[in-house]
């Protein structure tokens, strides 16, 4: 790793990734306004109406990160039905698209991986009319290396013009964006981790693939069981997207939710730079309220 632009940082067995260029990052509190909407089908409009107006104000290629698991359930279905036409072909051909989290070590045909349930939802049209697909490699022994590949990516290509983010619910009413996991000691030059997972984690992780209509075999579920980390993108990542578009469209089906995403909405982060690091650390979550142009789609299931 000596030559690469990115430097190593382990602590409490997690690696995380900076850019050797880091920027100083401005702690400036936007909060969160969230928009609410009426049902899933909704919400994935809005979602992909971001990217519509990202490819109206710029020109070239799209850069965006796919969001796992329910939240962009709906807006995969419409991007695979637009793929499937030739209605939006020039849009289409314009798309970088990465993933954005993945367990590992897993071979990338698991059923139980992100990779295979974007290619179930967004179809083998899609995957054809785009620019680039680059998932994170998860079956590979040197899992550092393949992540710095996959950044290094990313950078050449000039970052995320949109990150489309999730919201999980964690212990202690906090929650994780991307898979920063509370107290594995992100901060905002991190750009990319390597976490240790817990089994609740693939408990939870097999549960939401299941509930979202994967179709699991037990080899599958097995291989999962003994995947021993999280690759995650950082929050380097997240600040220096140009647009983050949040959605929230299962508290239904994990109404931890309502309280973990209250949490995010209500907590404001202390203007003691020290004191504000202890509070993402506990609550990564609380990230995207440091992004000046972050949109959060959520449903009335939330109670807002």
């Amino acid at each position: 790793m000596s030559n690469s632009q990115f430097t190593r940082y382990e602590d409490n067995n997690t690696v995380w990734l900076s850019q050797n260029s880091k920027q100083e990052f401005d702690f400036t509190d936007y909060g969160v306004t969230p928009t609410i909407l009426n049902s899933e089908a909704e919400v994935g409009q809005a979602m992909l109406n971001e990217l519509y107006s990202t490819g109206k104000s710029k020109e070239g290629d799209i850069n965006i990160a796919l969001l796992g698991g329910r939240g962009a359930q709906e807006l995969h279905r419409l991007l695979g039905a637009l793929a499937k036409s030739t209605e939006q072909d020039e849009l289409l051909a314009r798309l970088n698209v990465f993933t954005q989290d993945a367990l590992a070590p897993l071979s990338m045909n698991n059923g139980l991986s992100f990779v295979r349930d974007f290619e179930r939802i967004l179809g083998e049209a899609f995957f054809k009319k785009i620019k680039s697909f680059t998932p994170m490699r998860t079956d590979t022994k040197d899992l550092e290396s393949a992540l710095v590949e996959y950044l290094t990516k990313l950078e050449e290509l000039g970052g995320l013009d949109i990150f489309f983010i999730g919201h999980g619910p964690e212990e202690n009413q906090a929650s994780h964006l991307a898979y920063i996991k509370p107290f594995s000691g992100a901060q905002s030059h991190h750009i990319a981790g390597i976490i240790p997972i817990s089994s609740s984690i693939l408990e939870h992780h097999i549960s939401k693939f299941k509930a979202g209509g994967s179709l699991i075999n037990e080899n599958d579920e097995k291989e999962c069981r003994s995947a021993e980390y999280i690759l995650t993108l950082g929050p380097a990542a997240i600040l220096q997207a140009k647009k983050i578009v949040q959605s929230v469209v299962d508290a239904d089906s994990a109404p931890a939710k309502i309280q973990t995403y209250a949490n995010v909405l209500n907590t404001k982060l202390s203007s003691n730079k020290v004191e504000a690091l202890e509070q993402l650390n506990k609550n990564p979550g609380l990230w995207i309220r440091l992004h000046s142009n972050a949109k959060s789609f959520v449903l009335p299931g939330l109670g807002l």
